[in-house]
């Protein structure tokens, strides 16, 4: 991994400093079909050099990862993920998008309460789902997901769309996040190998992983394409290299 400084883009969810930092980003805003390299917040100093080894800095590698590289190009369209999607019934299903979240110990970001709906907006909703696949045992202590039971039934109230050409930014958000409860998250750990399923709008995060170990993790977005619109407003557009690759081949 070379990292040119214009690559060095910081990799966050905290909203302000998304849009800060991915927003003024052509680097993210063009990630949709290639594989490129995002940081955690405080690993660079203000001349942009590293401050740990680049390895342990890296956030996550996306977007792209299912269709450019042969092992996660495997992974994804595996006979048993392509079973699963059948007995979930899902008819023409294709890969939007796919990432390596590294979660790096001692300084992997927490990631705030989301719906990858506000991110990946269809019409109908209720289309998008996530493939989170467990690369080592995630657990409370480096960071395993949280969830809220039921919380997928409510809808979105947020989106993150593509700014207006001549805007600050590149992404801007629509509506707000409302103000979850705590005590409404139960915790998810799962061992290495295992697979979480992750409805569109169910809200979800994780903590920021203080533990000495890493809580790798492959992920991929599925839309049933059949009768589904994908927003034009989404920050990731399918295009003419990459046009969104049918799950089933």
């Amino acid at each position: 991994m070379e990292v040119p400084p214009h690559c060095r883009t910081a990799f966050s969810t905290r909203e302000e400093e998304q849009l800060q930092a991915q927003g003024s980003s052509d680097y993210f805003l063009t990630s949709g079909d290639k594989i490129r390299f995002f940081f955690e917040k405080g690993v660079l100093d203000e001349k942009g050099n590293f401050l740990i080894p680049k390895e342990k800095s890296v956030s996550k590698i996306g977007h792209a990862l299912h269709a450019y590289d042969p092992v996660f190009k495997q992974i994804t369209h595996s006979p048993k993920v392509q079973e699963l999607g059948r007995k979930l019934g899902l008819e023409r299903p294709v890969v939007v998008q796919s990432m390596y979240i590294f979660k790096q110990p001692g300084i992997g970001g927490e990631v705030t309460p989301h719906q990858d709906a506000t991110f990946l907006h269809t019409e109908p909703l209720g289309r998008v789902l996530g493939f989170w696949i467990a690369l080592e045992d995630a657990t409370q202590e480096n960071g395993c997901l949280w969830f809220i039971p039921g919380s997928h039934t409510n809808g979105i109230t947020r989106r993150m769309v593509r700014a207006a050409s001549g805007a600050s930014t590149c992404v801007e958000f629509v509506g707000s996040e409302p103000a979850y409860d705590d005590k409404q998250f139960i915790p998810l750990p799962i061992s290495k190998g295992g697979l979480i399923l992750i409805h569109g709008e169910v809200v979800h995060k994780s903590e920021l992983n203080s533990s000495e170990s890493s809580r790798h993790a492959f992920t991929f977005h599925v839309m049933e394409a059949k009768g589904t619109t994908w927003s034009k407003e989404n920050w990731l557009q399918p295009t003419p290299e990459l046009p969104f690759p049918s799950l089933y081949t």
